[in-house]
């Protein structure tokens, strides 16, 4: 299976994790799948009154130059850790 499969099946497999991750971990998937889907973080940083999106675009950002590859890669192995 290739990484952008275990990829896929990882995120339709964090639908169906035994309980909710606390939410440092929803932040680093949701910044891991962006990374490793998207790429860097683009636009501009949320307004402060937006501090969930503040938030997620800080935690996406954090992971600026690291590969598509290696954030699909994590993304897999922390939901793995998760089930």
């Amino acid at each position: 299976m290739s990484l952008k499969d275990q990829f896929e099946a990882a995120v339709a497999g964090s639908k169906d994790l035994p309980e909710r991750p606390d939410n440092m971990t929803l932040l680093k998937l949701y910044a891991l799948y962006k990374q490793g889907s998207t790429g860097d973080a683009d636009g501009k940083r949320p307004g402060f009154t937006d501090m969930v999106g503040r938030a997620k675009w800080d935690a996406w950002n954090e992971l600026k130059g690291t590969s598509a590859d290696d954030a699909q890669q994590q993304y897999v192995d922390l939901i793995e850790s998760l089930r």
